[in-house]
């Protein structure tokens, strides 16, 4: 990498040092021309690559003293957007249909378009919501995802100089003449390296960050005086907003963008038909990036994918599997997942692109996520409510007892349904009033998950209607609880398999029925986790209850037992002397009824096969847990034998004394 120049618009650089790694690192130094101020207040250097960083104080400083750049800024948005929503008026008095008026659609993109970057972003998000926009308005705002007004060629071809140290040509055996697509933040060409791989060249837009900052700025200071203003508002906008401006100064530096890319690769590039793009360093730094080429096609168009073939709703649930594992498993996760970022490849996987963008949710969160999962699946509106002081929505001396009957009226629509069948976007709204009404406040890690959530699930809208992306994601759910050992997760399925003492065969069974349906799910290691929990002291509350209702249930098979015997002797072959003893009551029974299902599940869940489980089964036996709890159930069953045996026998004595006082009364004659 190589970064000797920058632009006039940008940096000063005043030497380059070489890091035990070999790669070129640019010593900034606060540049002293008018037009370059604001980048006084925008970049800090960091190890190894250098680096833009928001920092809201310093550019609060610096547009502070600028009162009349802000207001004109002010006026540049407010002016088209009054003209607009005044348009829109107008139109319905005259009776206009807005929504099928393709002039107003086409206003709005061009509108979104001249403001700038930020308003971009929010045409961008708008434009994967089928919900909520119109279609004609949809199909223009998908225009601002890569079809966006290019600049011109010579800017494109000094930055590449400037970053790369090379004129283009000397880099690219092919580039083509035109951007092939143009976003908010840069543009890309299509080229070919010398070694012939094709490329994508991503370059930056000029002047972006002090078109950036400025609408930061702004916004920010408005969050900041409607939380003043207007007490009911608790959510921290001010913090929403910085973690949106931390998002977008990182998605500028190329340099972490491609970081980003290959973390991403690291961590999900082994999943099923998901497919990442490599980074040539060489190639890349701050302002230009070169990545691997990617034939595609944007996942909404989907009748070019149908006739290639490919399963547009199969890359859907790809995506849904992929997004699950980014924000519950491992954090890491893409922000911005718009169409233009995910396209079908041609031999039908789904490609991720434009990493920079991404966000990351720390263990509690995670885990706090997929237990609130659990609670609402479990109707249990008491440890939601906890959930969500634990997710740091409610203070914890918050007053819980009017929001536990509030969450179940929220949730009132998924009485007697699954919950699953219910869309994130109808859940959001619900929670929305609800967090309007009581104090809670939205921390600034949600928002860029629901962004990331809702979105995904508006392009699953679009390509199938009837798309739920809860129940696709329900079964990855049910395997997490099976077979991560973290405790927290240990508790959640606590939670979920018991309700005041008593097992829930019920919820056994709709966890494994779920569970098997996921891509990752492995019987082997739900098998060997299993027995290692329940032979453990942490799994010692589970045990000692499953060991009760397995008890149960063995006694109520012998009744069965016992009682089809007896029925037997007394009905077939006339044996009348033996009393026909009672089967199983309805309740023991059910239980049956479950664990005959549970066992047909784990028949018909791939990776069952009895001639490997057999050898498994072996090395099971021998565990000392294992041999603990065989012998704490076997002496169990034999105390219930036994106490049954102690009670039949004095049933007999009782019968018997009964009978013999019968016999000794004298017959009394009635007159």
């Amino acid at each position: 990498m190589n970064a000797k120049n920058v632009s006039p618009t940008s940096l000063q650089i005043d030497h380059e040092v070489v890091p035990d790694n070999g790669t070129k690192m640019s010593i900034v130094s606060l540049p002293v021309s008018e037009e370059d101020q604001t980048s006084k207040v925008l970049v800090i250097s960091k190890s190894e690559s250098e680096a833009l960083q928001y920092n809201p104080q310093r550019i609060a400083t610096y547009y502070g003293s600028r009162p009349l750049q802000v207001l004109r800024r002010i006026i540049t948005v407010l002016t088209p957007t009054i003209r607009f929503a005044l348009g829109i008026w107008w139109d319905t008095k005259r009776g206009v249909v807005v929504k099928n008026d393709r002039r107003r659609a086409i206003q709005l993109r061009e509108m979104l378009t001249k403001l700038g970057p930020a308003y971009i972003k929010i045409g961008q998000a708008l434009s994967t919501r089928p919900d909520l926009v119109p279609p004609m308005f949809l199909e223009e705002l998908t225009q601002l995802q890569d079809k966006l007004p290019a600049f011109a060629n010579e800017i494109a071809y000094q930055f590449i100089q400037e970053e790369l140290g090379a004129p283009p040509q000397e880099i690219y055996t092919e580039l083509s003449p035109e951007p092939i697509a143009a976003a908010s933040l840069g543009q890309v060409y299509k080229g070919k390296l010398n070694t012939g791989e094709e490329v994508a060249v991503k370059v930056q837009r000029p002047d972006l960050r002090e078109r950036i900052t400025i609408d930061l700025y702004i916004l920010r200071r408005l969050a900041g005086w409607a939380q003043k203003q207007f007490k009911r508002i608790r959510s921290d906008l001010v913090g929403i907003l910085d973690e949106l401006g931390d998002r977008i100064f990182e998605e500028m530096d190329y340099i972490h963008e491609g970081e980003n890319a290959e973390r991403f690769y690291q961590l999900y590039g082994h999943l099923k038909d998901v497919y990442v793009p490599k980074i040539y360093w060489e190639y890349t730094n701050r302002r230009v990036l070169t990545m691997e080429w990617i034939e595609g096609t944007k996942l909404t168009n989907t009748q070019e994918i149908n006739a290639k073939g490919i399963d547009a709703r199969y890359l859907i649930e790809v995506g849904v599997q992929c997004s699950l594992r980014q924000l519950l498993e491992h954090g890491f996760f893409h922000a911005d997942p718009h169409p233009g970022n995910l396209l079908a490849t041609r031999d039908g996987k789904l490609a991720y692109l434009d990493f920079g963008m991404m966000s990351e949710i720390q263990p509690p969160q995670r885990y706090g996520l997929i237990e609130a999962i659990v609670h609402v699946v479990n109707r249990d509106f008491e440890g939601l409510a906890n959930d969500y002081v634990k997710l740091d929505f409610l203070s914890p001396e918050t007053d819980l007892t009017p929001i536990i009957p509030a969450f179940a009226r929220v949730f009132a629509d998924a009485q007697g349904a699954s919950v699953a069948e219910l869309n994130i976007k109808s859940i959001t709204d619900e929670l929305s009033a609800l967090m309007y009404e009581y104090p809670f406040r939205v921390p600034p890690y949600y928002a860029l998950i629901i962004r990331s959530l809702v979105t995904l699930e508006g392009i699953a809208i679009y390509i199938d209607p009837n798309f739920k992306v809860l129940s696709e994601a329900y079964p990855y759910v049910a395997k997490r609880l099976l077979t991560d050992p973290a405790p927290e997760l240990r508790a959640s399925l606590r939670d979920l398999l018991f309700k005041e003492n008593r097992f829930r065969w019920n919820r056994l069974e709709n966890l494994l029925r779920n569970a098997r349906n996921n891509q990752d799910y492995d019987l082997n290691l739900v098998l060997n986790q299993g027995v290692d929990f329940l032979s453990s002291e942490r799994g010692s509350f589970i045990r000692d209850r499953l060991i009760d209702e397995l008890i149960k249930s063995a006694d109520a098979l012998s009744k069965n037992i016992l009682h089809n015997f007896t029925y037997l002797l007394r009905e077939r072959v006339g044996v009348t002397t033996i009393n026909e003893t009672p089967a199983a009551t309805d309740e023991q029974q059910q239980t049956l009824e479950h664990m005959k299902r549970i066992l047909n599940i784990l028949r018909e869940t791939r990776g069952f096969d009895p001639t490997q489980l057999a050898p498994q089964v072996v090395q099971i036996a021998f565990n000392p847990g294992v041999q603990r709890l065989g012998q704490q159930i076997a002496a169990q069953l034999l105390q219930k034998a036994a106490a049954r045996l102690i009670r039949e026998l004095l049933t007999f004595e009782e019968i018997e004394d009964v009978q013999k006082v019968d016999l000794e009364t004298p017959a009394r004659v009635s007159l």
